[in-house]
């Protein structure tokens, strides 16, 4: 099996990693249809427990 003759420079490492890293971003989020809320894409809303017009899962209001 071939092996590296010479270390990765750090450098290179770095660059190579910038492409990587660069094309991470925030996770998109919508507007909950039933209260507005802001909620993260193909999740149940925190607040009101809505997803996709239908109530899924039961919030305690506080």
């Amino acid at each position: 099996m071939a092996t590296p003759k010479r270390k990765t420079s750090h450098a290179r490492t770095a660059q190579r990693k910038a492409h990587w890293l660069g094309s991470l971003g925030a996770p998109s989020t919508t507007k909950c249809t039933h209260c507005g809320e802001a909620v993260m894409s193909h999740r149940a809303c925190p607040s009101c427990g809505f997803y996709k017009g239908r109530k899924v899962i039961d919030v305690k209001e506080i």
